[in-house]
């Protein structure tokens, strides 16, 4: 192996050890709240509601990924559930961006789509983005309960939903590793209460 080659097998030891401790971390904090969040999208399914995900880059990719896991699965065999990510449709998104400005974009779709007794998912790293925030107070308009998936900065979508996922850490690669292990936990509570098997 190369000095090079060597030197970089380091780095990736440091970095997947840094990944590790993300998850370590939400594991020791963060069960319950997951939990609260897992009751809160059980019960708005049960009651016919749906859950809504929002969030941009890398957070609109994880969106897209756990609404996927409800809608189509995770574990089990079984019917579809009612999730969709708001990312997903370019033209609602550039039309929404052009008429009324980027901020909107989401809290325009909660408007259209969102019901009372909804549940709202913004994920944000930093959690000060202002179309997530604005998609959060809709809901919270609109009678959705809302939730916060964010870093340990916390920002300002903490102070607008129901409920803050709030992941002790900080660099944003590893938050989002995270989020994405705690949106999983999520996921498979809510499919398993939904769809039980006996045994």
């Amino acid at each position: 192996m190369s000095t090079e080659a060597k030197r970089y097998e380091q780095e990736a030891a440091r970095i997947l050890e840094a990944s590790c401790e993300a998850v370590q971390s939400a594991r020791r904090e963060l069960p319950g709240v997951a939990g609260e969040v897992a009751e809160l999208i059980v019960a708005s399914f049960r009651a016919g509601g749906k859950v809504l995900f929002c969030g941009n880059g890398g957070s609109a990719a994880d969106a897209q990924h756990l609404a996927a896991e409800l809608a189509g699965r995770l574990r089990l065999d079984r019917p579809g559930l009612p999730a969709m990510a708001l990312t997903v449709n370019a033209s609602v998104l550039t039309a929404v961006a052009n008429d009324f400005g980027y901020d909107e974009v989401f809290a325009r779709q909660v408007e259209a789509l969102g019901a009372a007794g909804d549940v709202l998912i913004g994920i944000s790293t930093s959690g000060s983005s202002r179309n997530v925030v604005r998609a959060l107070e809709q809901a919270r308009e609109g009678g959705l309960t809302t939730v916060a998936m964010v870093g340990d900065a916390g920002g300002e979508m903490v102070k607008v939903s129901d409920v803050a996922i709030r992941v002790p850490v900080t660099a944003t690669q590893h938050v989002q590793e995270a989020q994405i292990a705690v949106g999983h936990a999520i996921c498979e509570i809510v499919e398993a209460e939904m769809f039980p098997r006996e045994g």
